[in-house]
């Protein structure tokens, strides 16, 4: 092969070792940035009961009776804690509260007998009790009424309807596993 001839074969092969040596120099393309699934809120204030039913001193008939507790702000539905008041009678209640829908109203099913003063303080131990979504306790607070000798309410829709609650809002729901093999029971002949 001719001088002439090997040099622009020379300049090629140069040209495409460059070409190699700047494809090799090159950064490789960054991995995308990964987010951790770790849900961070910002500090919040301790909840403060801004309702209840009954309220506070109201008196109300025996019986069946729907303990109503709303917050000031949207709370954990797995943290609660309530205990009697000191002084008044401990009530007969289910042990866990419902947090309804609006996220910041729970409602515990209760009974109540006449011619007694009750009283509940909530969070008696802030530890593990009524929180917001940021885990932050609930302020404790004191909740006492009382109770007459009228009529008693008999049913739990008449005592949502004392606690102006709506039909999806019963304190109590049914456990959709429980129903569900309740339903897959054999009958017995």
């Amino acid at each position: 092969m001719s001088r002439r001839r090997s040099v622009p074969v020379l300049i090629a092969f140069a040209m495409l070792a460059a070409a190699g040596a700047h494809a090799q120099t090159k950064p490789a393309p960054e991995a995308p940035n990964t987010v951790s699934p770790v849900l961070i809120l910002p500090p919040t204030l301790p909840p403060n009961l801004v309702s209840t039913y009954p309220a506070q001193d109201q008196t109300v008939p025996p019986g069946v009776l729907i303990l109503k507790a709303a917050f000031d702000q949207q709370m954990s539905p797995s943290v609660w804690n309530y205990a009697p008041a000191p002084g008044a009678e401990p009530m007969d209640c289910v042990k866990t509260p419902r947090l309804l829908g609006d996220q910041k109203t729970f409602v515990l099913l209760c009974r109540v007998l006449a011619n007694r003063t009750y009283g509940v303080t909530f969070n008696a131990e802030r530890t593990g009790g009524f929180a917001n979504l940021g885990e932050n306790p609930a302020h404790t607070a004191v909740l006492t009424f009382k109770v007459d000798a009228d009529a008693p309410v008999t049913t739990v829709r008449r005592a949502m309807e004392a606690a102006k609650l709506q039909a999806d809002q019963m304190p109590v729901q049914d456990a959709p596993m429980a129903v569900a093999g309740a339903m897959k029971q054999p009958s017995l002949p």
